[in-house]
């Protein structure tokens, strides 16, 4: 049934592995609605001894990229091998050589999106990346074809699994944060070295890449607010519990006029929210359109076969524009590379919220009266108050939430608080999402 399409892998660790498999148990079925059938001709890795859970000829395995870049046959290449250089030189020189490209490096395209983006255009080359932003979710189908026809209004999303793992752990087992993470690292949720998705970075490639989709313009990942959940501890757990609210690690994007609100922080949402029950190491996105109204997407963000499956989907789609004899039909960034712009996000300091404020007051007469003092001179205006708790190095915890509040007025009132005589740590603050508190 039709032509051989020859693939060329690079990189052959777990997700490499998942992709082989995927591609031989539904060898049949991929055949038949494709009308092709997809062939791995190659594929390299520095490490071509240790057996896989997939069997593989001898003669396919290499640890020279050239047999890929230099092979006529092998139009589609796969890059797995993660990190900047050198795949982003691999990646270019693929697309040199008139090949098509997949790919799940969600931080290289963050980072060198633009350039590699340009030269898929100059060589009329197709990238994939649907891998790259919630695994086996497809964000970027969504917002390049599905809501073609929308202006984004909002995008909330649940965007890293680890977090989103520890965070469920923490408010469903009462557990703290260090022994959640041991046993996310254990369980092999979270990296020997789990900074990237703790303190919002691997979500922050993913919110640039879904701005640049969502908004068709250039983003520059340094310039999203960013702030993880590794300060998160049991007590503001509980405290969220008792106001009605669940700890999530989001990545908020808001269009407003002419600018985009983008952040990403630990954010207390009700229990009745659409994000407030996607537990263990699960991913969302919920969008709104104009025309479409809400639209939630949810499943694993990570893993062997659900990134395999948004891989193959990427081989797939490049393959029917082939045998088609077409390429990019559907633009790169959902808009033609020419009518991307650069991106005007809101400064932090303009971003007007609700907020959990916990302060480490000294019991002393006077306390509340002096902080909500100074809060009420910076225009912030208290929504409730809970103090109770246990005496802990001569501080008990005063809790506060707050009607909506500018960010800046915020974090000068915070400062002139925390030199106060009668607190005796920094205040802790989590911003929380709720339209009942407008």
């Amino acid at each position: 049934m039709g032509k051989d399409i020859y693939l060329g892998l690079i990189g052959f660790g777990t997700i490499g592995t998942g992709i082989v498999k995927l591609l031989q148990e539904n060898e049949d079925l991929i055949q038949k609605r494709l009308g092709a059938r997809l062939v791995i001709k190659k594929i390299v890795d520095l490490d071509i001894e240790t057996p896989r859970i997939v069997s593989i000829r001898k003669d396919i395995l290499s640890t020279d990229t050239n047999d890929i870049l230099n092979d006529p046959d092998i139009s589609i290449v796969i890059e797995l091998i993660g990190g900047y250089e050198h795949a982003k030189s691999f990646i270019l020189n693929a697309m040199r050589k008139k090949k098509h490209v997949v790919t799940a490096n969600k931080a290289l395209l963050a980072t060198y999106g633009e350039e590699i983006f340009t030269v898929a255009e100059e060589e009329e080359v197709n990238i994939g990346f649907e891998a790259s932003v919630g695994g086996t979710i497809p964000i970027i189908k969504t917002l390049r074809e599905s809501l073609v026809g929308n202006n984004i209004k909002s995008v909330f999303g649940i965007m890293n699994g680890t977090s989103n793992y520890i965070l469920s752990k923490m408010t469903d087992e009462k557990k703290p944060f260090d022994v959640v993470l041991k046993e996310a690292q254990d369980f092999g949720f979270a990296e020997a070295d789990p900074t990237y998705d703790i303190e919002g970075i691997d979500t922050a490639h993913k919110l640039a890449l879904t701005l640049s989709l969502a908004y068709g313009k250039r983003v520059n990942m340094e310039d999203i607010y960013m702030e993880g959940i590794s300060a998160i501890n049991l007590q503001d757990i509980e405290f969220a519990k008792e106001f009605g609210y669940k700890i999530k690690l989001l990545a908020i994007a808001i269009h407003r006029d002419k600018v985009i609100e983008a952040r990403i922080h630990p954010t207390m949402i009700p229990f009745d929210h659409i994000l407030a029950n996607v537990g263990g190491n699960y991913n969302a996105f919920h969008f709104i359109g104009d025309a479409s109204g809400s639209v939630f997407l949810h499943g694993q963000g990570a893993g062997m076969m659900p990134t395999a499956s948004a891989v193959v989907c990427d081989l797939v789609d490049t393959a029917r524009d082939m045998m088609k004899g077409i390429s990019r039909r559907v633009p790169l960034r959902s808009f033609p590379e020419k009518n991307i712009d650069d991106i005007q996000l809101m400064s932090m300091d303009d971003i007007v919220t609700n907020y959990y404020f916990r302060f480490s007051a000294y019991d002393r007469p006077g306390v509340l009266s002096k902080i909500s003092g100074i809060l009420g001179t910076h225009n912030i205006s208290i929504a409730a108050v809970i103090q109770k708790g246990r005496k802990q190095d001569g501080v008990v915890p005063v809790v506060m939430t707050t009607h909506p509040s500018r960010e800046r007025n915020v974090q000068e009132a915070l400062k002139e608080i925390d030199k106060l005589d009668v607190v005796g740590r920094k205040t802790m603050l989590i911003r929380i999402e709720d339209e009942r508190l407008q």
